[in-house]
């Protein structure tokens, strides 16, 4: 498996090392810049020399207690630093000034600047989204008259070293059954395919994955602590955003006052962690504006009236005894949801995290695998491809009486379920209905028909109701 892998990938596979190997645990590194560096430092049989990458991350990715060091080389010292960072951009349209942040080190727009030059030189990657990685070059302008001095960007190369090229990745996945290419993805995200021991399970974890490759795919996820929530939300891809604790409006969707857009708009997905512990500033009016953007993506705060595209994931741990689809699961979430079945009825559907095993040596990836920066990118390419939609939409047929909320949770569901599992279709003839049925309806049935379930345990107005009955439109072969 791990040969055909690389025999069709070629170089966009690394090998990973995870169950023998403490270094990278040491460093604290995202799995994106991990498998970076390693695609960077190794050699074709998966070695790296230690010293060299402990040398490359002590000189371009620095702790944050170097930050004054580093400030002092740029600032009193008048060198040029290089780092491998994230930067934000921001253009100031009174005055046409690009300045930057550095949201790692705590550096803001306000001490910083661009100079035309060097944004004419980079402005193609830097505007390509709202914040970006890369290996940035700083240095200083120095104080002159009533002019402050600041710190400047002189040079900004891209994170991602190669061109990604969707189509390849779409046929590729023709040369792998359903199967195989689930332990594809599994190793893609870190995960040994052989330390589980049912499809069952591979599946469940898998489930995690929807909002990545689908827009506006909201979750509710109860699982038992250390099944790896917070890593694979937090931890796998750059186009994510794991958060916890205090969530504002402005954060989180607009800043009234500076006229910022919030964090729904630059990520693929927002992901509460421990739902039950995060706290609203003001839980009326978040709720209020949640339910609007649940629903159609829409966010209405003063003048700002725009569309995002970011999931809402609520992840949150459940006791053994409680595990149980058929009893009230959601008594031990905040207020603000459990007392509001309006808000629960935007879900599209629940993940059973009790069937994803507890995080073990076993399952920890040892061997050939897919980038998972390679990977998490084409994910997020595919979350603008609508031809998926149309296959499900030709695919899904029910009674026309049935409630729009549900349906609507099923064929997003089973839309995302497609782009991950077969991402090589272009038609509905080119999925087997079985397949598709087994893979990708099913389980979106499932996700959704709890989410109506617990809501009937909620609020006796959704009690005793069911889902529509679903099925597949005979197309194309049915071998």
């Amino acid at each position: 498996m791990q040969d055909k892998l690389r025999e069709y990938f070629e170089d966009m596979v690394v090998y990973k090392d995870l169950k023998e190997s403490n270094f990278f645990k040491s460093l604290s590194l995202p799995a994106f810049l991990r498998d970076w560096l390693l695609k960077m430092f190794e050699d074709e049989d998966g070695h790296f020399d230690v010293t060299e990458m402990t040398d490359f991350i002590h000189q371009y990715i620095p702790s944050k207690v170097q930050w004054t060091g580093i400030k002092n080389r740029i600032v009193k010292e008048g060198e040029t630093v290089k780092l491998l960072t994230r930067i934000s951009i921001d253009i100031d349209i009174k005055t046409q000034d690009v300045t930057f942040s550095l949201p790692d080190f705590g550096l803001n727009n306000k001490e910083t600047l661009i100079e035309d030059r060097v944004w004419d030189e980079c402005k193609d990657e830097l505007v390509k989204a709202k914040e970006n990685w890369g290996i940035i070059e700083l240095g200083y302008r120095y104080p002159e008259g009533k002019t402050p001095g600041k710190i400047k960007l002189v040079s900004f190369a891209n994170f991602c070293p190669y061109e990604i090229d969707l189509d390849f990745y779409k046929d590729v996945r023709r040369n792998f059954s359903v199967q195989e290419w689930i332990d594809v993805i599994l190793g893609a995200i870190d995960y040994n395919a052989d330390g589980y021991e049912t499809e069952a399970q591979k599946l469940a974890m898998l489930t995690r994955l929807l909002p990545f490759v689908e827009k506006r795919v909201n979750l509710i996820e109860l699982a038992p602590k250390g099944t790896g929530k917070s890593y694979v939300f937090g931890g796998i891809s750059r186009y994510g955003y794991l958060c916890g604790g205090k969530m504002t409006r402005a954060k989180l969707f607009y800043d009234l006052a500076r006229r910022e857009e919030g964090l729904v708009f630059y990520h693929d997905f927002i992901a509460f962690d421990e739902i039950s512990k995060v706290e609203f500033d003001n839980p009326n009016e978040m709720v209020q504006t949640l339910l609007g953007y649940m629903e159609q993506g829409t966010v209405k705060i003063g003048d700002k009236n725009d569309v995002a595209e970011a999931g809402v994931v609520m992840l949150g741990n459940i006791d053994q005894e409680d595990m149980d689809e058929w009893k009230n699961m959601f008594a031990g979430l905040p207020s603000f949801l459990k007392n509001n079945s309006a808000l629960i009825d935007r879900i599209h559907g629940f993940v059973k995290g009790w069937d994803i095993p507890r995080m073990n040596e076993g399952l920890k990836i040892c061997g050939w695998a897919l980038n998972s920066e390679y990977f998490t990118s084409i994910m997020h390419m595919l979350r603008d491809d609508v031809s998926y939609r149309a296959i499900v939409d030709r695919l899904v047929d029910y009674p026309a009486d049935s409630d729009t909320r549900n349906t609507e949770a099923v064929k997003r569901i089973a839309t995302a379920y497609l782009k991950l599992l077969f991402p090589h279709v272009r038609t509905a003839e080119d999925v087997k209905p079985r397949e598709f049925n087994q893979y990708c309806l099913r389980p979106a049935f499932r996700m959704r028909e709890i989410v109506l379930r617990q809501m009937g345990m909620l609020d006796v107005e959704y009690k005793g109701k069911e889902m529509p009955k679903f099925s597949i439109n005979p197309v194309g072969d049915e071998s």
